[in-house]
């Protein structure tokens, strides 16, 4: 390996561009080698824009290349499966945007495949774990400062999405932050959940429930809620509330937030977009990454975590089309 950790980054959508130019200019030991598409052209603009680096059209043999340490697979999800055994079959750390897969039992054969291999190399694009403010309420919550965890109530607002945003959609897209943040936070496995659906906003298409009221039931009893609201029309809004036997802390203020006096209401601005918000976290994520992927493991949430969220995600689906309480299905950990 060179200095730098030499990095393939296999999809270069918004996620992937972004992941591209924050590890070319501001992560520090890594260097993008490597940049792979489905659309040759828009694999050729972001390469133009980091020096030094390459287009392979095969994603595979962007895996393989004698110039690639690592990789950081940003692709559609339908995709993630195959190129997440090729990085396993060659022994190098990856970050696999989620999901891990799009289905339980391959994203399992991946979890036993790792654990066949004795160390760890997948890490799972949940940035929200680097994020400031939700590190220090797991820190608060494991020292005990609020007693019990009871509950937890998360709030997820999109200004807009596109078309394509179903039901379904929005339980695998944007609900699977919240199942992690809630195993993040207390340290404990989604048992089952609940799908609300209620009312319909007038920007949502026909059929698209949008908002709805999920319910995580935990394994240690504690419940958690998550309204999930993605046309909004206003801004980006992520808050988090966990409520203890002594005490409740609540995250995802905007500290820009003040209160006028003229008219006693509260003002300013909330963050327009997911990279404003957590910004910060992301870059915390791949600088650990490439710190860890160095040493040849991961720093963050692995395979199992990826797994995990796949299964609560999946019985969320189901408990969308079915409108019924849905037990989570999980296989023992290797």
């Amino acid at each position: 390996m060179s200095d730098d950790l030499r990095v393939a980054v296999l999809g270069v959508g918004m996620m992937g561009s972004f992941h591209a130019s924050t590890l070319s200019t501001a992560v520090k030991g890594a260097t993008v080698t490597v940049i792979n598409d489905f659309s040759a052209g828009t694999a050729a603009k972001v390469s133009a824009g980091i020096p030094g680096s390459r287009v392979v059209a095969d994603p595979f043999e962007a895996i393989n290349a004698d110039d690639v340490d690592a990789v950081v697979i940003a692709t559609p999800g339908a995709a993630h499966e195959e190129q997440v055994l090729a990085c396993l079959e060659r022994g190098i750390p990856v970050l696999c945007e989620k999901p891990l897969t799009t289905g339980i039992d391959t994203a399992y054969r991946i979890v036993q495949r790792e654990a066949e291999l004795g160390r760890q190399l997948i890490q799972l694009g949940f940035m929200r774990r680097f994020d400031t403010e939700y590190a220090e309420l797991r820190a608060l919550i494991a020292d005990g400062g609020l007693g019990a965890p009871l509950m937890v109530h998360c709030t997820h607002r999109n200004p807009d999405v596109p078309p394509h945003f179903n039901s379904e959609f929005m339980i695998r897209d944007s609900v699977v932050h919240e199942v992690d943040v809630v195993r993040f936070l207390l340290d404990t496995e989604i048992t089952a959940i609940t799908v609300h659906k209620g009312l319909a906003t007038s920007r949502a298409p026909e059929g698209v429930n949008d908002p709805m009221l999920v319910v995580f039931e935990t394994s240690t009893g504690a419940v958690a809620t998550d309204e999930i609201y993605v046309r909004t029309g206003v801004a980006y809004e992520v808050r988090t509330e966990v409520v203890g036997e002594t005490g409740s802390a609540l995250i995802g203020l905007d500290q820009n937030l003040v209160r006028t006096t003229t008219d006693g209401r509260w003002g300013g601005t909330l963050t327009p977009g997911f990279v404003q918000r957590f910004g910060a976290a992301y870059h915390a994520e791949l600088q650990r990454w490439v710190n860890a992927a160095r040493n040849g493991t991961i720093d963050g949430p692995g395979a199992w975590d990826g797994y995990a969220a796949v299964a609560v995600c999946e019985a969320g689906v189901e408990a969308v089309r079915t409108g019924q309480r849905v037990e989570v299905r999980m296989s023992p950990r290797p």
